[in-house]
């Protein structure tokens, strides 16, 4: 069977000019004053079906470029792109931007339908099913300039999702609303995943680039700087970065990092930390651990009986981050209270850290560990005071012979 998606030596090239008066004057005389820029070059990769690849890299690296070429809606400079068979490939791009503001939602669908290739008989029997989805039957005969631009997004997601792809494109936005609709969103991208889509994921969020994808391309200044196995990019593209934030100069510290404690969830969200505790913990600002054992404690309220999932990321202050552990990667449960809170705590035994100052951030997840509810950055600091007296990060088992 072919691969689901082969891009060969592609490459996308702008041509800059310094002014407005200059392009015209290139266009007149015939003698080309611009830059060239190359905002991909030579980016080349192959695709199974059912593979999902996640793109990173800094602002302008080419992401959006190269998902935009593949989608279609831009056309190479150089190279080529194959798609294995004659699948349909939907790209979730801007959502909503070719809705016009005078018609109504529901004329809408049967316009923008005929762009993204969905027949006027297939988005009339899908009709109802796209407008129960995107949760707006109120306001479907409504014009789309009425609609807030939650609803507008919504409709277009439900509209460009509701005949599955073979090819799957999401620039930046894994989903679209407010808590409970990206719920629904992540559920159906997560079942076109298991169906055998083959999904091209661009985000910053590394979290969510580890969770959905199973292999990674880190794109440098418009050039493929590394491929393979999601870890393995990952690790290289987190190193480049903190050489980068070594160049910045360092933030001042917040000397008070406690947040306000919500008691109720605000509209539109599906679940919020209550409470995060770390000990056991002496007095002074900040608090040294007393022991050698870190306990980390979470208390969150969510919508219904969802179970949620919790996570803590440990990190040195103003240094890089140590260890991150979660509830569903461990396969351990939060206990229901009496109160309808959930409880989740954490022990660290043997810390194996050196003397420091730490941090601990605590996350609040869906029940599939993918969906961010809540998440307290960098909330409670701690110093450590380690038996041992020598430099470096942590001690790690060792043996000497």
């Amino acid at each position: 069977m072919p691969p689901a998606l082969t891009v060969s030596e592609l490459g996308k090239l702008y041509k800059l000019y310094d002014t407005p008066r200059a392009r015209l004057r290139a266009l007149v005389t015939g003698r080309d004053t611009h830059r060239p820029h190359w905002a991909l070059k030579d980016v080349s990769f192959s695709l199974e079906r059912g593979q999902c690849l996640g793109v990173i890299g800094v602002n302008g690296a080419g992401k959006s470029t190269l998902l935009k070429l593949i989608a279609g809606t831009l056309q190479p400079t150089t190279g080529s792109i194959h798609r294995g068979g004659q699948g349909r490939v939907t790209a979730i791009l801007e959502l909503g931007a070719g809705f016009h503001p005078d018609f109504t939602g529901r004329e809408n669908l049967r316009f923008a339908s005929a762009l993204i290739g969905i027949s006027a008989a297939e988005v009339a029997r899908l009709e109802d099913s796209i407008i129960s989805f995107a949760e707006i039957e109120d306001a479907i005969d409504r014009p789309v300039k009425t609609y807030s631009s939650g609803m507008a997004v919504r409709l277009a997601f439900s509209l460009v999702t509701a005949v599955e792809p073979d090819i799957l494109i999401i620039d930046e936005a894994l989903a679209v609303g407010d808590q409970h609709f990206q719920k629904k969103c992540v559920e159906r991208i997560d079942s076109f995943r298991r169906n055998g889509c083959t999904i091209l994921f661009c985000s910053h969020s590394q979290y969510h680039i580890r969770q959905v994808c199973n292999a990674a391309l880190w794109l440098d200044g418009g050039a493929a700087r590394v491929m393979g196995p999601t870890e393995m990019v990952l690790a290289a593209y987190e190193s480049h970065v903190r050489v980068l934030d070594a160049r910045q100069p360092a933030a001042a510290a917040d000397s008070d990092l406690a947040l306000p404690l919500p008691t109720a969830l605000d509209p539109g969200r599906r679940g919020a930390i209550r409470k995060l505790t770390i000990g056991p913990l002496g007095t002074g600002a900040p608090p040294a651990l007393q022991g050698d054992s870190l306990e980390v404690s979470m208390v969150a309220h969510v919508v219904g009986d969802e179970q949620p999932n919790f996570a803590v990321m440990l990190e040195q202050v103003g240094g890089v981050g140590i260890t991150s552990v979660a509830t569903h990667v461990d396969g351990a449960c939060a206990s229901r209270q009496p109160d309808g809170t959930w409880r989740a705590t954490v022990t660290f035994p043997d810390l194996p850290l050196h003397s420091g100052e730490y941090v601990v951030s605590g996350y609040l997840f869906d029940a599939h560990g993918i969906l961010v509810y809540d998440e307290w950055l960098q909330y409670a600091r701690f110093l450590y005071a380690s038996p041992a007296r020598l430099p470096g990060l942590v001690s790690l088992k060792h043996r000497w012979s």
